[in-house]
């Protein structure tokens, strides 16, 4: 019988594997080496933190650690402002620090500094802890390559399909606006890091209302930012860019688009995600939306909120909704070519 683990429901070999794969974050995606020093904030409220945080002290075993529930804020101030352009700050939070008006990685980003953001860990207990650790792996040669090409492929593209089954297929038939990648590729960025884990292409249609069909949507996003995932796959119908409609939708499904509603007036489809990590599968899930947005598939985003894109019909000061869903995928068309399918990207390097 094998000894209990000192992190709770993470195994031993779990953490191992985490000091494997920030090794190659810290190294191959962030770039970070001496002489640049790293401060890692942390908190020991869930197995998960503790987990990572022992996997960073292991990995990153010069940096400076601070727990974030044994100090105060202006100790933690004190600490970025010793940091110099080009320091890395890892934030390893059960739910999201907080420091009155501080935005911490907004403030980070500005001083120069590289920032890996680790949230809502609390969300993911048990077993899902593993699936976050695995999602933390990085393989250079998978996302840059195949992040790269979807971007190249995106961006050249006249149009695009994503085929649900049973008949559900989502058309868009405009052009897509430039795509943006979270790949661990900051070359030629303002910013380096961000939320992890990685592993997402994004865009939306140039022409929201040249957005027409069906998708089945087998998880949403609900109000609390948890994962929802209904009995049986909720068909939405899109007519020019908005939902009109949902075939076998659940109470709770329906309230999210009566809020939109109430606020927004309709519901317009807006993000159009490549996710690329191979963690999150519609088997291997986790609770916390913002995470599972990686999932290797599609997902969409419902309401009038793109914070990246702008569109003259939309006013950014009336766009309150952005929320997830996530299609089942058996096939996307970008153009006349198939890039997905067995539940894998397929395409050639740009």
């Amino acid at each position: 019988m094998s000894s209990p683990s000192r992190f709770g429901a993470i195994p031993e070999a779990a953490v191992d594997q985490a000091e494997r794969h920030l090794r190659d974050t810290l190294g191959i995606a962030l770039a970070h080496r001496a002489p640049h020093a790293a401060l890692i904030v942390y908190d020991t409220r869930t197995d998960l933190n503790r987990a990572l945080t022992e996997a960073y002290r292991r990995a990153a075993p010069d940096a400076e650690f601070i727990d974030f529930d044994s100090t105060t804020p202006a100790v933690i101030l004190a600490a970025f402002e010793r940091l110099r352009a080009g320091d890395l700050v890892v934030l390893v939070q059960s739910t999201s620090f907080r420091m009155d008006a501080y935005r911490i990685r907004i403030e980070l980003f500005k001083r120069g500094l590289k920032v890996i953001e680790h949230v809502h860990l609390s969300r993911m207990p048990g077993e899902q802890g593993l699936h976050y650790i695995a999602s933390l792996a990085y393989d250079p040669s998978y996302y840059r390559g195949v992040g790269h090409a979807l971007k190249a492929r995106i961006d050249g593209a006249r149009r695009g399909v994503v085929d649900s089954g049973d008949g559900a297929q989502l058309v868009f038939a405009s052009p897509f606006e430039p795509a943006k990648l979270n790949i661990g590729d900051y070359s030629g960025m303002t910013n380096v890091g961000g939320q992890f884990p990685l592993g997402e292409v994004f865009t939306e249609a140039k022409d929201l209302e040249a957005v027409s069909g069906s998708a089945r949507i087998f998880v949403f996003g609900d109000t609390q930012f948890l994962v929802n995932k209904p009995a049986t796959p909720i068909t939405i119908i899109v007519d020019k860019g908005r939902v009109v409609g949902a075939e076998n939708s659940t109470p709770e499904f329906d309230q999210m688009l009566s809020i939109i509603r109430a606020h927004e007036g309709e519901v317009w489809l807006r993000e159009l995600g490549f996710g690329m990590n191979r963690a999150f599968t519609r088997e291997h899930m986790v609770d916390d939306i913002g995470t599972y947005e990686r999932m290797c598939g599609i997902h969409l985003s419902l309401g009038a909120k793109h914070g990246v894109y702008t569109k003259p019909q939309l006013k950014r000061k009336d766009a309150r909704y952005h929320i997830d869903v996530f299609a089942v995928t058996d096939g996307v068309y970008l153009d006349e070519m198939r890039v997905y399918r067995d539940g894998s990207w397929n395409l050639p390097p740009p």
